[in-house]
């Protein structure tokens, strides 16, 4: 889709077509849609939000505030780390801000390439993923999975520029990826191409300031075929230093208490179950 104030692409990354849309099996992202006030969901994934909420009461504010944490990475990605390129995993459906609208009010030049493989969130991002006039952005079909797919897009080197700086973002999607040895390969691979300078942020679902309700949500996640693993913050540092990363201040800290601003300063620990970084490629 071409207009004047964008540039946008969106196919998978292996040119085929989208899987279809499955409204009988409940789906990570529209549960997080539903949780956030959106209405891009279906019966089963209310139906299995109802059931994570019953045991998990604090998720909906947990995820809001993992929302701000996004904003607020990016933000200082692009403003004090002077980030114009950007390379989201998991983009999950759109809910404003995203990460390209946050980049290109500070750079309007800004390039975004977003990956999912949600047909739902395809969907979308051909209708509503759209930026500044200078800026381009681009959507890619693929299973973060397989980085290898998704590093040799053509779509992602039409918009992204690999000798130069890109940021990498993981946000509430590595808890998905269960095994660890797994998570540590999707980052080492991601940013193993990147130019120095590059910066990877994630956030990660944690059981460190909420034992109970974390291990009583995931029980019902997993039952509704979505395994997910809780990470420690020492787990979390150790993924990002793993692939030769430096993490930069604050470290790796629940994600309301990230460079808070004054609504996510207010927060107790115990609503939020979500750990955040960002670490810079030497």
């Amino acid at each position: 889709m071409t207009d004047d104030r964008t540039w946008m692409q969106a196919q998978s990354a292996d040119g085929q077509q989208a899987s279809a849309l499955r409204t009988d099996i409940a789906h990570s992202a529209r549960i997080y849609d539903f949780f956030l006030g959106g209405k891009d969901n279906f019966p089963v994934d209310r139906e299995a939000a109802a059931d994570i909420e019953a045991v998990w009461p604090s998720l909906p504010l947990s995820m809001r505030a993992n929302r701000q944490f996004m904003r607020r990475a990016v933000h200082r990605l692009a403003a004090e780390h002077g980030v114009r390129q950007f390379l989201d995993l998991g983009t999950g459906l759109p809910t404003e801000p995203n990460v390209h609208q946050v980049a290109q009010a500070v750079h309007p030049d800004a390039r975004v390439v977003y990956v999912d493989n949600d047909p739902l969130v395809l969907a979308h991002a051909r209708a509503l993923l759209t930026g500044t006039r200078e800026g381009r952005i681009t959507y890619i079909d693929a299973d973060l999975h397989d980085t290898g797919a998704i590093l040799a897009s053509p779509q992602l080197h039409q918009v992204l520029d690999l000798e130069r700086p890109v940021a990498v973002s993981l946000f509430a999607i590595l808890q998905f990826v269960v095994d660890e040895e797994a998570a540590r390969g999707v980052i080492r691979d991601l940013v193993a191409p990147l130019a120095s300078g590059s910066y990877l942020a994630l956030s990660t679902v944690t059981a460190d300031s909420n034992p109970k309700e974390v291990t009583e949500g995931l029980a019902v996640y997993a039952a509704r075929g979505i395994p997910e693993r809780a990470r420690t913050r020492d787990e979390v540092a150790a993924l990002l230093t793993s692939a030769g990363l430096e993490i930069v201040d604050p470290g790796v800290r629940l994600v309301h208490r990230w460079h808070p601003d004054e609504e996510s300063a207010a927060l107790p620990d115990a609503c939020v179950q979500m750990h955040g970084a960002i670490a810079r490629k030497p």
